[in-house]
């Protein structure tokens, strides 16, 4: 089974247009945002995932802004936000950052059936590729080494800064579906996907081979597999292989230009009873691919049946729900349509949303039970967002410091309310 952990969203969700290579953040850049409707989009979300029968748990926004940050770039005192907005605008906006929503970045995780040790290892990712996610991994491996302080699971430090790594988003485990039917456990592969080596014509990848090894050995997979991200899904607005890629279980739903060629062929021969659906171009192009996010959707198993949590943007591309239409004929799944328009536009759908965790039920119940949501819980944190969040958030409050002490005190509520 999984533990799926989803970033809350915080209250300073905005659009500051930061992500390298991202093309729906670089789109909506300074555009106005709803932090309100954007949390309130999420937890349904998880919700419906929780409904569904899958463990769903979360891991709390940091507290915003960052001064220590504003602090180390010389922005210092009463008017410190107002001076980095004059001087150094995208410092400014990497000290507000709701960037860790997208727990699909938090880490690399690996389940304890493909470690040395038995043990579940995770490593926080470092983000060292830009500036304003370069700072969550200190906050990321506090919480992560809260809900997982049992002697079952291992979390790592965050590799050194000069291997760059971006975590679960350009990681998949892939296993077998007959092995899944037959309540067996087999052992599956864990897919490592980093960047080519060929030179960047438009964007640089942002996960380095190097990284991908380190984890692997830190983690004691037994055996790894280290993949090629193809240039041509980077080129094309791919930052991270999630948006071309998605597994779950023995299901691997990728388009056809995802890997460097060569690549899927070792992907079958590692795992060759899972199920592959792979989407042609002729069918969906690339550039529509990145736009629907169809492959960022998050699939999940339950009573052995596939389900596929879809953005309802998809609904618009003739080419995105064709390929859906093909992963349900190939697997007898469903799909179900979720609103995540607020994440869409900063370039996160559903798979970007969370981190999985595989577990054994002795595993899942050895987790801080704060962490761990049930309806009641959902409850609680939709109350908490009607009760400090903004409709709108504006470029301009950015430099206000009652907003600043607004969003303060919607932490202080949020962790007495987490009793972290």
């Amino acid at each position: 089974m999984e533990l799926h952990l989803d970033g809350l969203v915080g209250p300073t969700h905005f659009y500051g247009g930061l992500g390298y290579g991202n093309l729906a953040s670089a789109q909506n850049a300074d555009a106005v945002s709803s932090p309100r409707n954007a949390a309130l989009q999420g937890l349904a979300k998880m919700r419906w995932v929780h409904q569904a029968g899958v463990p769903q748990g979360l891991l709390p926004p940091r507290p915003r802004p960052d001064w220590d940050l504003l602090k180390r770039c010389g922005f210092i005192g009463s008017d410190a936000l107002s001076a980095a907005r004059e001087h150094a605008p995208n410092i400014l906006k990497a000290a507000w950052s709701t960037s860790s929503m997208w727990t699909a970045n938090a880490a690399t995780v690996t389940a304890s059936a493909e470690t040395s040790d038995e043990r579940v290892h995770l490593t926080p990712a470092n983000l060292s590729s830009t500036l304003h996610r370069s700072t969550e991994a200190a906050h990321t491996t506090e919480m992560l080494r809260l809900a997982c302080a049992s002697d079952r699971f291992v979390v790592h430090d965050a590799l050194p800064a000069a291997l760059p790594d971006e975590g679960a988003a350009n990681h998949m485990r892939l296993g077998s579906r007959r092995a899944e039917a037959a309540n067996a456990d087999p052992t599956a592969t864990n897919i490592y996907v980093h960047g080519p080596n060929v030179e960047a014509t438009r964007f640089r990848s942002r996960q380095s081979p190097e990284a991908s090894k380190a984890i692997a050995r830190l983690h004691g997979d037994h055996s790894p597999l280290f993949v090629a991200q193809s240039q041509q899904a980077i080129d094309a607005g791919a930052f991270h292989n999630d948006v071309v890629a998605v597994s779950t279980d023995g299901v691997l739903f990728c388009h056809e230009l995802a890997f460097e060629p060569g690549e899927l062929d070792r992907i079958r021969a590692a795992q060759p009873e899972a199920t592959i659906v792979e989407i042609a171009s002729a069918t969906l192009s690339l550039d529509e691919a990145v736009a629907s996010y169809v492959f960022n959707s998050e699939l999940i198993t339950t009573d052995g049946e596939l389900l596929a949590v879809v953005e309802k943007r998809v609904e618009k591309s003739t080419g995105s729900m064709q390929a859906l239409d093909q992963l349900v004929a190939a697997t007898g799944g469903k799909v179900e349509m979720f609103d995540l328009a607020q994440s869409m536009a900063n370039g996160g759908g559903p798979a970007c949303l969370r981190l999985r965790v595989p577990v054994t039920a002795d595993e899942l119940a050895a987790v801080d039970s704060r962490f761990v949501l049930d309806d009641a819980a959902i409850d609680r944190l939709e109350n908490w967002v009607a009760d400090h969040f903004r409709d709108e958030l504006h470029a301009d409050d950015l430099t206000n410091p009652d907003f600043a002490a607004e969003v303060a005190n919607a932490d202080q509520a949020l962790r007495s309310l987490l009793e972290l």
